[in-house]
């Protein structure tokens, strides 16, 4: 048995248990557990729309389980952990969780609904069903090692040059919107989005590569190395100017960032990419990249709880 509680604000404490459910749920499964957008949520405490919902064994302050939920332009977005230890119980603790952070949207006014599984196995299928939910964008992360193979390395580069802070945030808030206006999250970052990426530690301006045409900034490729694993770098965003499109734009800035990661003496590098994304994927593919694995979003419509159950 277990009892679910809601919380609107993490707390220090909050934020340090949930810390040790996900560094577990790392260890035991090979990835991160939480999206990194999700995980900054939890450690700035919580933004309008924030909810996080933790599951405790009953008589117990163990944390078995934990769900966080945040509110798009268009949609809400959700995902869940179960603890190593109370796997033989996931699917009643992920259920409930599920559950829990639907009935607050619902309160809250209804809306559609995104739930990111990573490396979604037949029960995570039945969870999600269970919750009225179907399957669907799927993101493949791909990978290739460095460094890159010779008939590659000879291909022409654009000219590219580092994002400047404090100068370059509108212009590439711009740019980044119009690349991706048809995608649910990356096209929705603001200033606010950007500003929290900056403060990370992570975060390395050098490798923030922007290409500059007649018009202004019109491509780039933004580089990331992990904290966890300095071996390990990522494809973190790359974009085109959507009129710039078919002039190998694209593919330059790709070969630009990955010249950067392997100056940096990086291994493998990683990035994730929409399945449906087809000109993308054939680009990856055509630079060395392969499909490591697929993550799954389960998507549904929630209606808005009567009037009378609203708080």
């Amino acid at each position: 048995m277990h009892a679910i509680d809601v919380k609107r604000r993490m707390g220090e404490e909050d934020i340090g248990a949930v810390a040790a459910l996900l560094r577990a749920a790392e260890q035991a499964d090979g990835h991160a557990p939480l999206g990194e957008h999700k995980w900054i949520d939890l450690v700035e405490g919580g933004r309008a729309g924030f909810a996080g919902f933790v599951a405790r064994a009953c008589g117990s302050d163990r944390l078995i389980g934990y769900a966080q939920l945040s509110r798009g332009p268009t949609s809400w977005a959700v995902e869940y952990v179960v603890h190593p230890t109370a796997r033989g119980s996931r699917r009643h603790v992920a259920g409930d969780l599920l559950a829990a952070a639907l009935d607050e949207v619902a309160r809250e006014g209804g809306g559609h609904v995104h739930l990111w599984v990573p490396r979604p196995g037949p029960l995570d299928d039945e969870i999600a069903a269970e919750a009225g939910l179907s399957r669907g964008r799927t993101l493949y992360q791909m990978r290739r090692r460095l460094p890159l193979e010779p008939d590659l390395g000879r291909l022409e580069r654009p000219r590219v040059r580092a994002f400047r802070v404090g100068q370059d945030e509108r212009a590439w808030l711009e740019l980044n919107a119009r690349v991706f206006s048809d995608h649910p999250e990356q096209g929705s970052w603001s200033a606010d989005t950007l500003a929290d990426r900056e403060r990370q530690a992570w975060f390395d301006p050098a490798g923030f590569l922007l290409h500059e045409g007649e018009a202004g900034l019109d491509a780039f490729c933004w580089t990331k190395v992990h904290d966890a694993d300095p071996s390990f770098g990522e494809v973190y965003v790359l974009g085109v100017e959507p009129s710039q499109h078919g002039r190998g734009l694209g593919r330059g800035v790709l070969l630009a960032g990955l010249d950067h990661l392997e100056q940096l003496g990086l291994g493998l590098v990683t990035l994730y990419v929409d399945a449906e994304s087809v000109g993308a994927v054939h680009l990856y593919r055509a630079t060395g990249f392969s499909v490591d694995h697929a993550d799954q979003a389960y998507v549904g419509d929630v209606a808005a709880a009567p009037r009378a159950q609203v708080r």
